[in-house]
């Protein structure tokens, strides 16, 4: 077993979540970027110092998307759906937590979270959210750096309501890009064919066992595959929605990244990307 650091600690002069019946800790599951270990399932068509790269651009985008989700759950014109919203990384492996300092906003906790199976992780993560002083405790991909803010903030607003109940938020994968609870329920991490379509529909199945409400949120996706970054450069550069009814958020630092490397590298012939027809003219 690791240690776990709190983010209480050493990211934060007090305990966020304590006397806040409304907050709620937000934890990305995330991993320092390091070429050959990092998003490799994205290589190809990326090569390893790409993948790594983009490893971190979406690490910073999540946080920032972390960080808007506070402002605009926090906001005055909406008290009666208010609700408070904490950042954090659970992250990996052990000795890696100068990458996250000097890489992510101080105001991003952070939590060690590295265990051999992956349900493990979660669990981990969402003790160490309640463990912080949190009224309910989210776990979060660091895959989608598109996620639609407004998504983050109803998962916030529906935890922060009586009584207990989970919400969940497939990816179009069969998997869930986000599980948020209100009391640790072990169940929910246990017989669960990780990294498989199945996750989704199981995760839903331990829930009705324990007779626990899901509210289910919109479909996103996982930027793990070749199709994914396609759909992820349309999404960016050409007012694509996976969800026409959301819009997706900025992702500045993956927007830059993706631009540089469509210029100084062949990635637009290894994605199979189209120039416009605008851009074809301009060269």
């Amino acid at each position: 077993m690791h240690n776990q650091r709190m983010a209480g600690t050493d990211r934060f002069d007090v305990m966020p979540g304590f006397g806040d019946h409304r907050s709620c800790g937000i934890a990305v599951m995330a991993k320092a970027s390091v070429p050959g270990r990092t998003k490799t399932r994205l290589t190809p068509p990326l090569t390893a110092i790409e993948a790594a790269a983009f490893n971190t651009a979406f690490l910073k985008d999540v946080s920032a998307n972390l960080l808007a989700a506070k402002l605009l759950a926090a906001n005055p014109l909406a008290a009666s759906d208010r609700a408070s919203i904490h950042g954090y990384m659970a992250y990996g492996p052990p000795g890696s937590q100068q990458f996250f300092t000097d890489n992510l906003p101080h105001e991003i906790g952070l939590i060690e979270a590295w265990l051999p199976n992956f349900g493990d992780c979660l669990f981990r993560a969402i003790n160490g959210l309640f463990g912080a002083g949190h009224a309910s405790a989210v776990v979060l991909n660091s895959d989608s750096p598109t996620l639609p803010t407004a998504l983050l903030v109803e998962t916030a607003q529906v935890l922060a309501e009586p009584g207990d109940r989970a919400v969940l938020g497939p990816s179009i994968d069969g998997g869930y890009y986000l599980l948020g609870i209100k009391q640790a329920h072990r169940r929910l991490f246990d017989d669960i064919d990780w990294s498989t379509d199945r996750v989704a529909r199981q995760t839903v199945e331990r829930a009705r066992e324990i007779g626990l409400d899901v509210h289910h949120l919109s479909a996103w996706y996982d930027v793990d595959d070749s199709q994914a970054l396609r759909q992820l450069q349309a999404e960016l550069f050409d007012g694509g929605s996976l969800d026409p009814g959301l819009t997706p958020f900025c992702a500045a630092n993956t927007a830059t990244l993706m631009q540089d490397l469509l210029v100084s590298t062949d990635l637009r012939t290894r994605l199979g990307v189209l120039r416009k027809a605008s851009e074809r003219l301009a060269s």
